[in-house]
């Protein structure tokens, strides 16, 4: 057992995830017009589901924009593996939605709405 976990430290090591530069990414997100299904923040509207969170990792992200479905596939020839690295980094760095308790007007209408006993 001890054995098996040195073997793949050392294989993750050899071979580490590539990380991506988020400064690139997000001139990526902007140049290929990513923001009109998934705006400029991530959250998505009628048209792409929001990214933010992220729940893929980045071979999954990659395989699914290579391949998506509904939206265009992005080939190697149109974005190599380091842009969509690039990518990937840009939307995990972008900030998540705001918890519901740290919005004031929402607080405000739900206090609003509770039934007066």
């Amino acid at each position: 057992m001890l054995g098996a976990l040195i073997a793949l430290a050392m294989t993750l090591q050899a071979n580490p995830a590539p990380t991506g530069n988020a400064k690139n990414g997000a001139e990526l997100f902007l140049k290929y017009s990513c923001y009109s299904c998934h705006l400029y923040n991530g959250q998505g509207s009628g048209n792409g589901p929001r990214l933010v969170p992220l729940p893929l990792t980045l071979a999954r992200f990659t395989a699914f924009v290579r391949n998506p479905g509904r939206m265009p596939p992005y080939t190697e020839k149109v974005l190599t593996d380091a842009q969509l690295a690039d990518l990937f980094a840009y939307i995990k760095s972008l900030p998540g939605s705001p918890s519901p308790q740290n919005i004031p007007l929402l607080t405000r209408m739900i206090n609003e709405l509770k039934p007066v006993r």
